[in-house]
């Protein structure tokens, strides 16, 4: 039986194998967890769809495949029962003459191969996957026969690295990617090409999903002569690679930076009214409901309901047409330990403020333990992001892919402004939008931030939360 990479949701493409927790060999039953695999959503453990033993396994730990894509194979009892009826008859005085005194020097049938490479359960090797695999194998040495991944190949290609130089700490002794690398690091020849240098972090403000991630790497990356040149590292650079997360997180934003068109702008709230009435029923609401009531609780239901007044925000570009979001569900950016995820708040715009904040307090919590599922963090529709809570008053962030916009709230600062004709010490607030132009001018951005700035405004010591 090939297992595959189940499919968990239209928006999620591909994952990453992050670790397998059985190995060729094990015996495994139904539904034991095999493996744990990372999107750019969740991070979610992969079960087994049947009991059996594995028997190959096709994906290396780091490598990121497709949906749908064979990541194993297990042999399941039916199927070892299905291949001994199906033996040929013949072959029973064959195995007889194997016991016979003469041929116990040869060997004796069921012998248990070590250190031998998988082969897929009918030993054709038709996968897709395994096909590559053997395409780039090197010709067979005098030694066991070594198998390369495509993303080892490629890796070794463009480093000038001789593979069979490179001792592997895969199972079965394969090379892996992290192999390569460490080989490169080492390595003293003058002629295999060093690690490019990592290029410089772009000063954009903080983002949607995680953070500042390298959009345009071409710009700083130094030319082919000055990677020769350049020593492989030095005792000024420590090279920090990269986890599965931030690699997914980076290739996200590239993604979103190079194919959305972005502007920005910042709006200025008076958030006084606000302040005063969460001071005022905070500590109830804690006592009564077992959580806090925060300030974005109140954001996400005055944006939830801008919204809907400018169906544009709440909606993504499809080429030749714009695809307007009958529901409206927020995402809200939350710093994990591994990173920053984006769980959604369904159907927002039909939650009271304090049924917001209930679950706020939940998705917030499970994501710092790292207990979101796949379901948590499907089908938002817009995003919100509260770096006021990291100290900023500004931000640009990047717009969270294929969603038309992404709002920040800033921290909220004590200051002087002009009301009337006198000056007053008033608690505000900015909140900045990024959206995609190719969907909406300036007026129709400034309408929807005036809307979540109207409604902010508008809060006063009498406003429900129920």
């Amino acid at each position: 039986m090939i297992i595959e990479l189940p499919q968990v949701g239209e928006s999620v493409t591909e994952g990453t194998i992050t670790q397998w927790l059985k190995q060729v060999g094990d015996c495994v039953e139904k539904y034991d967890v095999i493996a744990e695999v990372l999107t750019d959503k969740v991070s979610m453990e992969l079960p087994a769809p049947a009991a059996g033993v594995l028997t190959e396994i096709l994906v290396e730990e780091g490598q990121t495949v497709p949906m749908g894509a064979p990541i194993a194979a297990i042999r399941t009892e039916s199927e070892a029962e299905a291949e001994a009826e199906s033996q040929p008859l013949d072959r029973q005085p064959a195995a007889a003459s194997a016991q016979s005194p003469q041929s116990e020097s040869i060997g004796r049938t069921g012998v248990l191969l070590k250190d031998v490479a998988p082969v897929g359960p009918t030993g054709s090797g038709a996968l897709e996957s395994a096909a590559a695999s053997q395409a780039a194998e090197p010709p067979p040495s005098a030694g066991k026969r070594r198998r390369y991944s495509p993303a080892v190949t490629r890796l070794a290609e463009q480093h000038g690295v001789d593979l069979t130089q490179v001792s592997g700490s895969g199972i079965n002794g394969r090379i892996t990617r992290k192999d390569v690398l460490a080989f490169i690091e080492t390595a003293t020849q003058p002629q295999a090409a060093p690690i490019a240098a990592t290029p410089a972090i772009s000063p954009v403000a903080d983002t949607p999903t995680a953070m500042q991630a390298d959009v345009d790497t071409t710009a700083a990356s130094p030319t082919t002569e000055q990677t020769q040149i350049a020593p492989a590292g030095s005792a000024d650079e420590e090279r920090v690679p990269l986890s599965a997360v931030r690699r997914i997180i980076a290739a996200n934003m590239a993604r979103s930076a190079s194919e959305i068109p972005a502007a920005w702008s910042i709006t200025e709230v008076d958030v006084s009214g606000l302040v005063r009435r969460r001071e005022a029923v905070k500590d109830a609401f804690r006592e009564r409901e077992g959580v806090n009531v925060t300030y974005l609780a109140f954001v996400v239901k005055a944006v939830a309901q801008s919204l809907k007044e400018n169906p544009l925000l709440n909606s993504s570009w499809d080429g030749d047409a714009i695809l307007l979001k009958k529901r409206v569900n927020i995402g809200m950016a939350v710093a994990a330990p591994d990173g920053l995820v984006v769980p959604v708040i369904r159907d927002a715009d039909t939650l009271s403020v304090a049924g917001i904040a209930k679950r706020i307090a939940d998705l917030t919590q499970r994501a710092r333990q790292g207990n979101l599922s796949v379901e948590d963090v499907q089908f938002g529709t817009f995003t919100l992001n509260n770096t006021g809570a990291l100290g900023s008053v500004a931000s640009q962030p990047i717009i969270n892919h294929p969603q038309a916009a992404i709002l920040t709230t800033e921290a909220i600062v004590k200051r002087p402004v002009v009301v009337g004709d006198a000056i007053a010490i008033r608690s505000m607030m900015n909140i900045c939008l990024t959206f995609d132009h190719r969907i909406m001018d300036g007026a129709e951005a400034s309408a929807f931030t005036n809307a979540v700035k109207r409604r902010l405004e508008a809060i006063a010591d009498d406003t429900g939360i129920y």
